[in-house]
């Protein structure tokens, strides 16, 4: 590895094997070929003087790439593609002369990346499954442990802690049900030419449009495609890369919650991500056991958002039938995106698989605010022994307040049980008390909630996955 040159920290730190493979050079440029193949091989189905024996020899090429030769020839002609053309025909010189036959630059390129691109939001789909699954197993068994919720992060009705992990659930639902409309619409270019007006596939066949059309329906169903874009320009519509990376923003930011929520946990004391029994928490305080995973899910997250932008700027400011300031930007901001929600996956997909829970720091901080939240049982219970309503509402308020300060200003333990209890006016003691404070009927469905929405919505949503392994190790 060279040191004295800039590394993409995607590759040196976040990104997977995998993910990184399918937008490395190797991929992309066996995919070249692998097109050309296709549409020498229809061409020649549809009778133009192509011969078996040179697709045969191009097959026998595909995948063994002259680098060597390609990069010589880019070096004179200042043209990635016809570099590789070049390079392809070094090899299968029979085929040379009807490589590349009547097809423009994009051909092999915008059909090159939306292969890439359904390969790679495949990928993250069943990465996305896979967190998922290991979400629900973590719900189902904390469905029925009662913890405190919060609104605008403030002591609320408690819920449990498996219901909590339903709201991370939902939000990837919500994202996986995204992945499988784009992944359902995406559309290749096909072979379109220079405008997108087929003229020089129409002279090649000439003037026959049924062929033509038939070119373009084999290619594609060569390349397990079921349909092409209807029309276009020289290029497809950008506006497929903001669909795209619209659904990787959703990822993100379903990502970003769930490492949010997990960091003000990990305070709170209640809940950890995984600690690994040599990891350093910091580098003065050794005593800490700081959520860096977490931290890492929210700032990758924060990129994804805003590379959002990217396309959805590109696609407004193509012009007319083609302009090639789309290039630049999409060689980094689409790639970069897809490489940034595999790393924020592999994290979440690590977390998920070994969250520690903390029941007694949970049940602590409950206790501590469950008295304020019980005071309406209380009062009802109160006026079934024949109390005034009104007067013990009022009777309530004043000991909230008076343990609300106890709490606050003297940091004492909320003692508004024993207030009440020596209350006659509600006529319960210590032990009644204690029945109303039993957290369990303070969570509504929670327990039923997390059952029915992880046994009739999200179990069958991800069955097609569970057979998928995506146990991940961080790199970092």
């Amino acid at each position: 590895m060279s040191r004295n040159v800039y590394e993409s920290p995607f590759n040196a730190r976040y990104a997977s094997d995998e993910m990184q493979f399918l937008f490395s050079p190797d991929k992309k440029f066996r995919t070249w070929r692998k097109l050309w193949i296709a549409l020498a091989e229809s061409e020649m189905e549809l009778g133009l003087g192509i011969s078996q024996e040179q697709i045969d020899q191009m097959k026998s090429f595909q995948d063994d790439i002259n680098y060597d030769v390609a990069e010589a020839f880019e070096r004179e002609t200042r043209h990635d593609v016809m570099s590789h053309v070049h390079a392809f025909g070094a090899q299968a010189e029979l085929a040379r002369p009807i490589i590349h036959l009547g097809a423009t630059s994009c051909f092999v390129g915008d059909n090159t990346d939306i292969l890439v691109f359904s390969e790679a939001l495949r990928l993250i789909r069943r990465k996305v499954a896979a967190v998922i699954g290991k979400l629900s197993d973590f719900a189902m068994e904390y469905k029925s442990l009662p913890t405190l919720g919060f609104t605008h992060f403030q002591a609320a009705q408690p819920v449990t802690v498996g219901k909590r992990a339903t709201l991370w659930i939902q939000e990837l639902m919500l994202d996986l049900e995204e992945l499988d409309f784009v992944i359902d619409h995406l559309r290749l270019l096909g072979n379109k030419g220079t405008t997108g007006t087929q003229a020089s596939f129409l002279a090649l066949f000439e003037g026959d449009h049924e062929k033509v059309r038939e070119l373009e329906r084999r290619i594609a169903d060569k390349l397990g495609y079921p349909a092409v874009m209807p029309v276009t320009g020289q290029t497809y519509s950008r506006k497929q890369d903001s669909r795209m990376m619209n659904v990787l923003s959703g990822i993100a930011q379903s990502g970003w919650k769930f490492s949010n929520d997990m960091r003000l946990l990990a305070n709170l004391k209640e809940m950890e991500e995984p600690f690994e029994k040599k990891q350093i928490g910091s580098s003065a305080m050794a005593y800490k056991r700081n959520p860096m995973r977490s931290e890492r899910m929210s700032s990758l997250a924060r990129y994804v958002v805003a590379d959002a932008l990217n396309p959805a700027l590109t696609s407004g400011t193509q012009w007319f039938e083609r302009t090639l300031d789309d290039s630049a930007n999409r060689r980094i901001s689409m790639p970069e995106g897809f490489l940034a929600v595999d790393a924020i996956l592999g994290i979440w997909l690590n977390i998920a698989g070994g969250m520690v829970v903390y029941p007694k720091m949970i049940e602590r901080r409950l206790m501590e605010e469950l008295p304020f939240m019980a005071t309406e049982n209380i009062l009802m219970a109160a006026v079934k022994r024949g109390g005034d309503r009104q007067d013990l509402h009022e009777r309530i308020r004043v000991h909230s307040m008076d343990a609300a300060r106890t709490v606050k200003v003297e940091g004492n333990k909320n003692d508004l049980m024993a207030r009440i209890a020596s209350d006659p006016a509600f006529g319960l003691n210590e032990d009644e008390l204690l029945k109303v404070l039993d957290p369990s009927l303070y969570v509504g469905r929670s327990p039923e909630q997390v059952e029915e929405f992880i046994l009739e919505t999200v179990r069958p949503a991800i069955a097609p996955y569970e057979n998928e392994s995506m146990d991940v190790e961080l790199k970092a």
